[in-house]
Order: C-alpha cells, then sequence, then structure tokens
C-alpha cells in the first residue's frame, strides 16, 4: 500500500474538520436552543404573536399579554416532547451502527462510518458496506454489489486503480481500499434522493391527504366566521384575534407531535424486548404487517449446522469430499457462512501449508458454487468446486472410485447421483456436492467457464434442526394474522421436511425454477397460496416481494449479502444485530436475536403504537370539527363572541394537554390480534358522526344558557368553556376502546393526566384566575346543569359508539 501506516490520529481529525463527517444527510443535529427558537417559525404561532402586539397596541394589554403566554406554554410544551422523542430516537439507532476496519495509527480500528475521512485505507471483506468513494489498493478476488449505483444484478470484480463507490457492498474476496471522497461529496449522495429508500410509508401520505382536508376546511369556515362577524359590526381586532385563535383551536396541530410520542414511546418499548427501530416511521408499517417473509436458517432452526457425513460415488462414508471442502473454506476469502464453519469444525487438525492459492473463482447466487485453484506440494495444479448439488450435477463428467481413479459418468450413474441427493434432502439434509478437475499450469486468468468436466468427489450432508421455539412462535404469528412465508436457497425436498417438522401443514412449494416461467401477474396470484419458495436467487426473492406488495403490508427478514434488494423493496425491513453490514444498514427494524420471538414482541408493540395513535386521530379529528360548527352556528345569532381569543387558545392548550398521555394507554386485545391500517373512509365517518353529537349538544347548551339562565356574555363564555371542555376531554374514556371501561380500562397515566386538566380547568373557570381571561362565577345551579349536559354526551356518545361498531360488523 502506498501509506503502510495509514494516517494518523491527528491527521485524520484535521481532515474530519476539513471534510466533515462521512454522512450524506447535510441535516446535522442543532443546539437544543435553536432547536427550540425553530419552533417560533411556524406561521400560526407568528400570527398570534403579531396579533397579540397589536392587541397591546391598541390598549388590549390584557388578552395580548395572555396569547403571548398561551403561545409560549403551548410551543415549550410541543418542544420538550419533540426533544425527548428526538433524543430516545438517536439514542436507539446508535446501538446499530456499522462499522468500518481503518488503519490508522499503524493499528487496525472499527470506526463508525461518519469518522472515516479522505486517505483512510479501509479494509475489506465479503459482507462490508463500501463506507465511501475509494479506490482500490489491493485486491483479493474482491467482487463488489454496485446494484445501489449501477442498477446491475449482477457483482463487477475490481483490479487494483479501480474505483468503487458508497453505498455499494462487498458480494465475495477481500482487500484494501484509499478513501478519495466522503459524505455530501461521493457519488452516491448525488443521488441518494433516489436509491435510498422511502421512509414515506402509506400511512404518511394518508396523514397528509387528511390533514390537507381538515385544513382547507377550517380555513373556510373561519373566514366565514370572521366575515360573520365583520357584518354583525364587532370590533375589526375581536374578528381578526377570534378567527386566527379559531385556526390555532381547531386545527389539530398536535398531530405531528402525538405521532412522534407515540413513535418513540413503541420504539423505546421494542428495544426492551430487542428489536431495535433504525427508522420509527416503519412502526406504522410493522403494525399492519399480514405477510412477514424469512429464510428457515437461523430463524426457523437453531443454525447449528453440522456435518452429518460424507459419501463417494457408491454412499459410502470417505474423508476426501470433506478435506477437499475444507481446503477451499480455508483458503477462500468470500463471506463466511455457518456452512463453511461446520466444514472447517470437521476438520479441525487439517493443515494447508502444503497448498498455494492460485485463484478464486466468488460464490455468487447464481451459480450457487464458488470454486479455488490451488497448486500443491507435487506442483499439481487443482480446482476444486463445492456448490448446491442440483446446479453442479450437470457438471460432472466422471467420479472417483474406492481406490481414486476416475471413470466416466454414464447417463444411469448420473441418474444414481441424482437419486442419491433427493433422497438425502427428503431426509431433511442440506446436501453439499464436492468436485473436482485437474489443470494445465499456465500464466492465464480463470472463471467460472473452467467449472466443467468435473470429476464427482463425494456428498456433504448437513443437519441443522429446527428450533424448538419455532412452532410456538408460528403459532403466536397465526394467531395474530400473520402469514410467515419461507424464501430459501435450499432444495424443496429439504425446505419441505422442515415444514413438517414444524407443524406447517399443507405446503405449497414453488420453485426457483418454476418463479422463472410466470410472469409478474401471474406469480402474484401464485404467491398468494405458496408458503414455501425454495431454490431462489436474489433476483427472485425481489420479484416474490413486489407480487406480494401488491394486495399485502410485507415484512422481510432477512441477514445475508443477498438479501439487500429485498430488504429496499418490503414494506418493512428486519434484520439482526449480527447480520452483515449491508443488510444491517438497509434494514429498518434490528432484531437481538435471530429469532421470532422477539418478531413476535415486536409486532405486538408495533400494532399497540399504531392502535395509539388511531385514537388520538380518532378524538382530535371529531372535536375540532364539532367545534367548528358549533363556532359557525354560535357567530350567526350570538350578539357577542361564543368564547373570546384567549379562551379558545386556553381550552385548546388544556385539551392538547390531556393528549399527551395517549401513547402511554392500553389498548384492546382484538386490536393486537389483527393487522392495523388506516382506514380513511372510517376515520371520516367518525369525524363525522361524533362531530355533530359534539355540536348537538352545544347547541342544548347555548340554548339552555340562553333561554333559562340569559346569560351575559361572561357567563355564557364560562359556562360553554366548561362544557366544550369536559366533553372534549372526557369522551376520551368513551372512543378510547370498543368495549366498556371496566372491560377495557385506561392507563393510569392517562386518568392522572386528565384529571390534573380537569382540576386546572375547574380552578381557572371557577377562581378570580379567570377574571383575566373574562370568566366569572357561575351559579351552582348553572354548573350543575353544564355538568348534566357533560354526562347526557357521554352516554350519547357510548351509544353512538356501539351504532357505529354494529355498522362496521
Amino acid at each position: 500500500m502506498a501509506n503502510e501506516h495509514g494516517l494518523s490520529s491527528t491527521e485524520a481529525r484535521k481532515r474530519l474538520a476539513i471534510y466533515g463527517p462521512n454522512e450524506i444527510s447535510t441535516n446535522h443535529r442543532v443546539s437544543w436552543l435553536r432547536a427550540y427558537i425553530a419552533k417560533f417559525k411556524s406561521p400560526l404561532v407568528i400570527i398570534l404573536l403579531l396579533s397579540a402586539v397589536a392587541s397591546l397596541a391598541v390598549g388590549q394589554s390584557s388578552s395580548g399579554i395572555i396569547i403571548i403566554i398561551i403561545v409560549f406554554i403551548s410551543t415549550t410544551l410541543d418542544f420538550v416532547n419533540s426533544y425527548r422523542s428526538e433524543k430516545a430516537a438517536q439514542a436507539l439507532q446508535s446501538t446499530v451502527k456499522v462499522k468500518a476496519r481503518v488503519l490508522r495509527d499503524n493499528k487496525l480500528h472499527n470506526l463508525n462510518l461518519n469518522e472515516i475521512v479522505p486517505g483512510d485505507l479501509v479494509a475489506l471483506q465479503a459482507g462490508n458496506l463500501v463506507p465511501a468513494d475509494a479506490e482500490v489498493l489491493i485486491s483479493n478476488s474482491l467482487t463488489i454489489d454496485e446494484s445501489a449505483i449501477t442498477g446491475e444484478s449482477f457483482p463487477a470484480t475490481k483490479s487494483v486503480g479501480n474505483t468503487i463507490y458508497m453505498g455499494c457492498s462487498v458480494a465475495s474476496g477481500d482487500g484494501w481500499i484509499r478513501i478519495t471522497k466522503t459524505g455530501i461529496h461521493t457519488e452516491y449522495a448525488h443521488i441518494a434522493g433516489e436509491l435510498q429508500k422511502s421512509t414515506v410509508t402509506k400511512f404518511d401520505v394518508d396523514i397528509a391527504r387528511f390533514s390537507a382536508l381538515i385544513a382547507r376546511l377550517t380555513f373556510g369556515l373561519v373566514i366565514f366566521i370572521m366575515a360573520i362577524n365583520l357584518l354583525t359590526h364587532r370590533s375589526a381586532i375581536d374578528a381578526l384575534m377570534f378567527a386566527l385563535a379559531l385556526a390555532v383551536g381547531l386545527t389539530p396541530e398536535l398531530l405531528p407531535l402525538i405521532i412522534t410520542a407515540n413513535l418513540t414511546k413503541g420504539a423505546v418499548a421494542m428495544a426492551k424486548r430487542g428489536v431495535i427501530v433504525k427508522h420509527i416511521t416503519a412502526i406504522q408499517n410493522f403494525g399492519s404487517m399480514d405477510i412477514l417473509c424469512t429464510d428457515k436458517t437461523g430463524t426457523l432452526t437453531q443454525n447449528r449446522i453440522q456435518v452429518v457425513k460424507a459419501c463417494n460415488f457408491y454412499s459410502e462414508a470417505t474423508g476426501r469430499p470433506l478435506k477437499l471442502a475444507a481446503i477451499v473454506c480455508r483458503l477462500t476469502t468470500s463471506y463466511e457462512n455457518p456452512m463453511d464453519l461446520a466444514i472447517l469444525n470437521a476438520q479441525k487438525d487439517l493443515n494447508t501449508d502444503n497448498y498455494t492459492t492460485v485463484q478464486e473463482i466468488p460464490y455468487d447466487f447464481t451459480r450457487k458454487r464458488e470454486s479455488i485453484v490451488i497448486d500443491n506440494c507435487n506442483h499439481e495444479r487443482l480446482l476444486i468446486c463445492k456448490g448446491a448439488a442440483d446446479t453442479m450435477l450437470d457438471l460432472i463428467t466422471a467420479y472417483r472410485d474406492k481406490n481414486s481413479a476416475t471413470h466416466n459418468l454414464t447417463a444411469e450413474d448420473r441418474r444414481s447421483l441424482r437419486q442419491q441427493y433427493e433422497q438425502l434432502s427428503s431426509q431433511g439434509y442440506r446436501v453439499l456436492m464436492v468436485a473436482s478437475r485437474s489443470i494445465a499450469k499456465g500464466d492465464r486468468a480463470y472463471n467460472a467457464d473452467d467449472e466443467n468436466e468435473l470429476t464427482f468427489e463425494g456428498y456433504i450432508s448437513f443437519v441443522d434442526p429446527p428450533k424448538p421455539s419455532a412452532k410456538k412462535s408460528l403459532a403466536q404469528l397465526a394467531a395474530k394474522n400473520i402469514q410467515v412465508k419461507i424464501i430459501t436457497g435450499d432444495d424443496p425436498l429439504v425446505a419441505s421436511h422442515v415444514a413438517s417438522e414444524l407443524g406447517i401443514d399443507n405446503v405449497n412449494i414453488l420453485s426457483g425454477s418454476q418463479i422463472d416461467r410466470l410472469n409478474d401477474t401471474q406469480l402474484a396470484r401464485r404467491a398468494e397460496h405458496v408458503s414455501i419458495f425454495a431454490r431462489v436467487t436474489p433476483s427472485q426473492k425481489l420479484r416474490i416481494i413486489k407480487a406480494l406488495r401488491l394486495h399485502h403490508t410485507v415484512g422481510y427478514m432477512g441477514d445475508g449479502i443477498n438479501d439487500a434488494p429485498s430488504l429496499r423493496a418490503a414494506d418493512v425491513s428486519i434484520s439482526v444485530s449480527n447480520a452483515t453490514d449491508v443488510a444491517k444498514d438497509t434494514a429498518d427494524i434490528i432484531l437481538h436475536g435471530k429469532s421470532l420471538d422477539y418478531l413476535n414482541d415486536g409486532v405486538v408493540e408495533g400494532r399497540r403504537t399504531f392502535a395509539n395513535t388511531v385514537k388520538y386521530l380518532q378524538m382530535a379529528l371529531s372535536s375540532n370539527f364539532g367545534n367548528m360548527i358549533s363556532m359557525a352556528g354560535a357567530s350567526l345569532f350570538l350578539p357577542y363572541l361564543p368564547m373570546t381569543a384567549p379562551q379558545i387558545l386556553l381550552n385548546n392548550l388544556l385539551y392538547d394537554s390531556s393528549q399527551l398521555a395517549i401513547p402511554s394507554d392500553n389498548v384492546d386485545e382484538e386490536r393486537i390480534r389483527q393487522p392495523q391500517r388506516l382506514d380513511l373512509a372510517s376515520l371520516k365517518r367518525f369525524m363525522i358522526a361524533f362531530g355533530l353529537l359534539s355540536s348537538v349538544f352545544d347547541l342544548i347548551t347555548f340554548a339552555v344558557l340562553l333561554c333559562l339562565f340569559h346569560a351575559t356574555a361572561a357567563s355564557f363564555q364560562t359556562a360553554w368553556f366548561i362544557e366544550s371542555l369536559l366533553t372534549q376531554v372526557l369522551v376520551v374514556f368513551i372512543i378510547r376502546t370498543q368495549h366498556g371501561l371496566t372491560s377495557s380500562r385506561p392507563s393510569k397515566s392517562l386518568i392522572i393526566c386528565i384529571a390534573i386538566i380537569i382540576a386546572i380547568a375547574l380552578a381557572i373557570a371557577l377562581t378570580p384566575l379567570g377574571q383575566q381571561i373574562g370568566f366569572i362565577e357561575l351559579q351552582p345551579l348553572q354548573l350543575g346543569i353544564m355538568l348534566l349536559i357533560v354526562v347526557a354526551y357521554l352516554a350519547s356518545a357510548n351509544l353512538l359508539k356501539r351504532v357505529l361498531a354494529q355498522k362496521i360488523k
């Protein structure tokens, strides 16, 4: 290498200061003070503060000061919760950072990718991510998957002097590179917007559309109310402030905060169960997932692969194929897989000092085999090939007898070898074929075309027993209405045997060769009814995921190099903490262990999070819609404002504060059992039904106050403030569940939070504190009737909930 010591730590720090961190995003973390100040850039906040200034300028100092205080309290509340959520999310993500092996101060260090600078020397091996744009210094059959940059599905071999790019991954081989460009200066950064998996989920799109609808409706009604107030010759400043206060009070401005708080709480709870959420926006998809695609190795099986036996052409035990396979495993630079480790474990005393590697022909997922060309101590050159038996059978032209003599393979011999392989597979063994070929010496490069006219050396059989917990885990996922589909590179017979041991009945298997004969439409139809996809390539995995996504929310669990495309394509991508770098980098969710137990716990938290988010939507949108109707109606016939701007803002602040405990609420069991999706049509029906019910009781309140008590402006505003807030806050207990309070109890946090808000509201409205914003003391009879109206409303809301539930059924 040009600089065998690498950069010094001092020089690396200087370059980091010059070039910045090796990150694509330019959104660096800001201080808490700047983040807090940024909250005041909201258009509504700016308008309200301007209104407060205008109010102070015209002598309405009380209203102006109160508006400023409420704006600061509301903004601070928003900031504190958002900042805590962001910190929690960052802490979770820091536990799954991908690292690179970097030579610094003549020592190899494992550094976070964002610490790498131009000039760093980085060691690569199979499974690593390329951390930045770089020049190849040393290549030992270094093969790079460049699909993230070029879209090319086949890995490319890289020689000394070639350029490789950030975002690519090492498919096989190893080598050293010198970093040339980092962060936003890389090729990947230039096209990252198109390449990176979008974190915008269907849930986000639906929320955005619905929020836009509410915003348009709110804007129209606010303009209408302002016009009515001006036409009735009310003060222009009062009309403007009233309309602006409505804009704040009627818009679900806490929606992003509640969603973020929900997701962050869910992510923290999932982390305690061994599930790390890298992208918290994926939790909605996790909760709505109804199909999980996974490999069987390590997930359904113990991933303790052991060699059972090695046999020759005559099905007799022999040590030669195992020794040859071990030579390949010991000398290759390809990514170590469990089968290779099992072979080496069975040949611990193997000495390879007498063998010299001439060249590797790396494994790829299309050929499903790898070869190595070696020279032995007798100066003989030999090509040893090991791989999937069914893909190698056609390459065999000879076999070795018991005395190591070779014989040409007849058609009958080939059928015999296939039967032997199928018999082993049907017994649940994973089978590897080993073959060899003598090669004449010469100064030339070798490639996959040299893997022909091979001599059969033998089969190696492996066993990987099912996990004792796998059968129970599959049953738990099925109880949550999640179909598990196995996608494996193993033989269909092996996969079928494992499925039967796990209690998977009526197994429908689709092989890779069958998939190739189907177009995308046909595959989508067939995939619905298939439980095992066997002997598939990475490109076929990708087709399967895309086909299933047409009608389902699909999760994909993978940990290997070849899983990255499927992980990117899935609605929710899942990997494990000991996966390859490229798999961990691509995944939305990381499990601490490769087990469906972790996944099952994660699904529960995902659905609980989703359910609590929908609760807020139902409550906030129905409440806001009802208030809009009530305000519009009151403005038509009242000679004064139904509530002043400060009163509306106070009402909104207290109501919003009561909703902050929703992420901690308990969730009904049936919401956990079923995949959760945001049903916009149902949400609209809910909003209209409960919004109109709220407005009906508001009108009853208006009639009682005006006709029975002949209320003045102050008493009307005080009474309606109490009735409006109590109905909004207490209806939470009705809406949060389809059951009664005794069958589905709210969380203690929600009960305490709402009790505190009610106490604060009554303390302000019914004491001298409220006089500062126009409240007066109510007569006991007035207060009693307001409480009766609240009780009647809650009873009606409970009845309406049951009616709507029956219609849905």
